[in-house]
């Protein structure tokens, strides 16, 4: 599990493309987990939650190519 004390999705996402598959925790949001390159809704996400995981997997997406 690696931990994020800043909130960059730039460098969260080279880690989650990098590893594919784990856990990461972000200061401030919460904790996370990714499988197959990309990061997964947590059960009982709150807006917060669904906000980062929206931008984080676009910045994934947009960085593949």
């Amino acid at each position: 599990m690696r931990i994020f004390k800043k909130y960059t999705p730039a460098m969260i996402a080279r880690y989650v493309r990098t590893f594919f598959k784990g856990r990461l925790y972000i200061h401030g949001r919460g904790a996370y987990e990714f499988d197959k390159g990309s990061v997964l809704m947590p059960l009982g996400a709150d807006d917060k939650h669904r906000d980062t995981v929206r931008e984080l997997n676009s910045y994934i997406e947009t960085s593949k190519s």
